[in-house]
Formats: C-alpha cells, sequence, structure tokens
C-alpha cells in the first residue's frame, strides 16, 4: 500500500504540482504559446463561467442546453420578479453544467442610467469556490448587452 506524506501535499486545486501541464483554453483565445492555456483548475472554472454566461442557450452547434438564456432580459422592464428569474436559470444551469461548484455570492444587475447609451446592460457578478476546497475563492464579472 501507498504511503502519502500529508508534509509535502499542495492544495492541488490552487497550486498545481507539474508547471508543463495545462487545464484548458483562455478565453479570448489568442494564438502566443503557451501563455494562453490556463495553469491551475480554479483559473479554468472562472473561464468556464465566463463562457457559460456569455453563451446563449441553444447557440452551440450540438450542445442546445449550454448556455443560459440571458439576452431575453435586456428589453424587459427590471422588477425583483426578473431578477430572482435570472438568479434561478444561473443557477440551475451552474447546477447542470457546473456541479463542482458553490457559488457564495451571485449579484444581478440592470443598469439604470437615464441615457441611451448605458441602458440594456445586464450585469452579473459570481463570487464562487470548488466544493473540494471552499477556502480557495474567486470571481467573476460579465457584462451582457455590450
Amino acid at each position: 500500500m501507498a504511503v502519502i506524506d500529508e508534509s509535502k501535499r499542495k492544495k492541488p486545486f490552487i497550486e498545481d504540482r507539474d508547471e508543463s501541464i495545462f487545464f484548458g483554453f483562455k478565453y479570448p483565445m489568442e494564438f502566443n504559446g503557451q501563455s494562453d492555456m490556463t495553469a491551475t483548475v480554479l483559473e479554468a472554472v472562472k473561464n468556464n463561467i465566463q463562457t457559460l454566461l456569455l453563451t446563449e442557450l441553444g447557440e452551440r452547434v450540438m450542445q442546445p442546453t449550454l448556455g443560459v438564456k440571458l439576452r431575453k432580459y435586456l428589453f424587459e422592464p427590471y422588477t425583483e420578479d426578473i431578477k430572482m428569474s435570472i438568479k434561478n436559470n444561473i443557477i440551475d444551469t451552474f447546477s447542470f453544467w457546473l456541479p463542482f461548484i458553490n457559488v457564495s455570492q451571485l449579484d444581478v444587475n440592470m443598469s439604470e442610467s437615464t441615457s441611451n447609451i448605458e441602458n440594456n446592460k445586464l450585469k452579473i457578478f459570481v463570487k464562487f469556490s470548488l466544493n473540494n476546497d471552499i477556502t480557495a475563492t474567486e470571481s467573476v464579472q460579465v457584462t451582457i448587452g455590450e
């Protein structure tokens, strides 16, 4: 049986052991070498959340259930019911596509500017951690309608 030396063990979700192994691509993709790869699991999940929020439901070919239907709310009156509907939609999508994360904070705000330039922008802030290590938190902020 293998004996694991716990004193030399790092937190695998924060500090990955092998620096030559990457988990995924950073978005938007640019082809500049290895700098376009995510080096930690937390960084990869952050990119996955951002991509999931920016993908409209039904947009991906062969994966019609990937994404969140957020653009339909851009021209709706911003009420508490709409806000709760957006939050529930995001939480349901995360529980299906990213069941390994724990969302600790989810803020949804619609721009309340009186100028026409700032109207119809939906701002989403997500603070999350991995289920395996809830002490390491990360956040993502996305604006829909830019």
